[in-house]
């Protein structure tokens, strides 16, 4: 959890592989990147197992650049797709039991900010319908309603996607899935409505159509996770295989989606506005100064 874990002795340097080299020294680690900027440095994630054209694996690309400090983050998940690609990335992951995902990042988060008082240490839930809405529904509502300070991202692909393609309790009503022959009968859970009533300060569903809008949505729900506690994220991520989206048209079922029924939607607390503009100010006068 820190850049220094990182840093290669300078006698073994020379003989580390050129994509190490380049983690180390064109990674982005104490520097804010940008959307924009793809390409132009080492991204913490690249190379994953993940299905061809996946709209989940860019979201977490995306997620990995719009983090604050990646240096000092963990990131918290647990059976199902997301897991292949966090796993993968150089950040520490924590593969949690199916469905404790958010109590286990509730206690990591707390022994963090007693050992590290001084630096902030961010810890990230990233994980599907599955682990998060059913089966790890408890532990998600009681970290939301003690204002736990870290912040839930949920790949919504509306279906299990990793175990063959059982319906889930974000699944739309009357979907019919390999294992749901007759279709689904009940509504898709607002988790949305669910987080209002939690009082989150900071609530958002997106869709990856908008890279910049992913990465600034992320940043703003870790920042404001570490001020007030719970924030959560919701991100149509959907899965090509079970849903039988061919590779080339994935993103645009994403746009099709996004505009039928899953708009950007953000909702933020006037104290959490108040804080996000004091950021903002300081963050140009800072930026001024060293002009």
């Amino acid at each position: 959890m820190s850049f220094e874990t990182l840093r290669p002795s300078p006698a073994l340097k020379d003989f580390l592989p050129i994509e190490y080299k380049d983690l180390v020294e064109h990674g982005p680690y104490g520097k804010n990147k940008k959307v924009s900027d793809m390409g132009k440095f080492k991204e913490i994630i690249e190379e994953h197992p993940m299905c061809a054209g996946c709209a989940m694996t860019l979201f977490i690309r995306l997620m990995y650049i719009g983090m604050p400090n990646p240096e000092h983050t963990i990131v918290v998940g647990t059976a199902g797709c997301g897991r292949l690609a966090l796993s993968q990335a150089s950040v520490p992951f924590v593969y949690g039991n199916y469905g404790d995902t958010n109590a286990v990042a509730s206690g990591m988060k707390r022994g963090l900010d007693i050992r590290f008082p001084n630096q902030f240490k961010d810890v990230v839930v990233c994980a599907g319908d599955g682990g998060l809405v059913d089966i790890g529904f408890q532990g998600l509502m009681h970290s939301w309603f003690r204002h736990e300070k870290f912040v839930t991202v949920l790949l919504d692909n509306e279906v299990y996607g990793n175990t063959g393609g059982q319906e889930s309790g974000m699944t739309n009503k009357g979907k019919v899935l390999k294992m749901s022959p007759r279709g689904k009968k009940d509504e898709k859970m607002d988790m949305l409505g669910l987080a209002k009533v939690a009082k989150l300060d900071y609530i958002a569903r997106l869709a990856p159509t908008n890279p910049a809008r992913v990465a600034r949505t992320i940043r703003r729900s870790i920042l404001i996770a570490r001020e007030f506690g719970a924030t959560y994220v919701q991100a149509y991520t959907s899965c090509n295989i079970e849903y039988s989206i061919p590779t080339p048209d994935v993103m645009k079922d994403a746009f099709e989606i996004e505009k039928d029924r899953y708009g950007f939607e953000e909702i933020i607390s006037d104290r959490a506005k108040e804080f996000l503009k004091d950021l903002e100010a300081k963050a140009k006068a800072e930026r001024k100064a060293k002009k």
